[in-house]
């Protein structure tokens, strides 16, 4: 008998694994909605649909493996990683999805919710100052214009998977939307720099690296609050804490 395994769970939302078929839970209806919705226009191979109710989205599990995941160790040839790089361009590259920029991700706005986490980093006693400071700086070179594409939102490794060199499919697209392709890269290659040669060589144009750099430590800076209050563990090895220690 198949047993359900939680594979990530939170207050916002869960996904658990009965067999070969993955159920999202998901307490917002609108990410249910724009995850089926995206999954449907994105040019890219994406898990099969297999039912959808409130609150519930039922997928098929993909063939092959994922590249790694944030903290452990990265897998896959310098040409799958460049498949992958070649399947986000093919992904920023297609036509706008109807989601608009989601709010809060203009340029003030950014800055502003950047400002704010960094002082509730410092006051709180979760990083020392002079580490926020410096990724703050790093991270300045993230705010500005940008031409929206149509991107994942939430490009980690463990959402592309691969099989030998081909890519077989990207999952948990709940975020996606029009937004900015180098976020999107640089959260696939958070914690994993070594490999951002080749998923650009598969990307096939000229990058910013800067602003890739800045993404990471923004992200970063963004994340590790909410992460440790929702059980998870950005001081582990590898993970976003490491990530800004990198940058200094």
């Amino acid at each position: 008998m198949d047993e359900v395994k939680i594979v990530v769970a939170h207050s916002e939302r869960a996904t658990l694994r009965v067999g070969d078929v993955f159920l999202k839970v998901d307490a917002d209806q609108a990410r249910i909605d724009v995850e089926f919705a995206t999954m449907s226009l994105a040019p890219v191979p994406t898990p099969e649909v297999l039912w959808r109710k409130p609150h519930v989205l039922a997928i098929a599990a993909l063939a092959g493996t994922t590249l790694g995941r944030l903290g452990g160790p990265s897998t896959g040839s310098p040409a799958a990683w460049a498949a992958a790089g070649a399947a986000i361009r093919q992904l920023h590259e297609a036509p706008l999805p109807p989601r608009p920029v989601r709010a809060g991700q203009s340029d003030v706005a950014l800055a502003a919710e950047l400002d704010d986490e960094c002082e509730l980093l410092v006051a709180n006693g979760l990083l020392p100052a002079d580490l926020v400071t410096c990724n703050r700086r790093v991270a300045e070179a993230a705010l500005r214009p940008w031409t929206p594409a149509f991107t994942h939102g939430d490009l980690q490794i463990a959402h592309v998977f691969v099989d030998g060199d081909r890519v077989t499919g990207i999952i948990d697209w709940s975020e996606a939307g029009q937004g900015d392709a180098l976020y999107d890269l640089a959260t696939f290659t958070l914690g994993h720099e070594e490999h951002l040669d080749d998923v650009l060589a598969g990307y096939g144009t000229d990058i910013n690296l800067d602003v890739i750099h800045a993404w990471w430590s923004l992200r970063s800076l963004l994340a590790v609050r909410w992460l440790t209050e929702h059980g998870f563990d950005p001081f582990a090895p590898g993970c976003e804490v490491d990530v800004l220690r990198s940058r200094v």
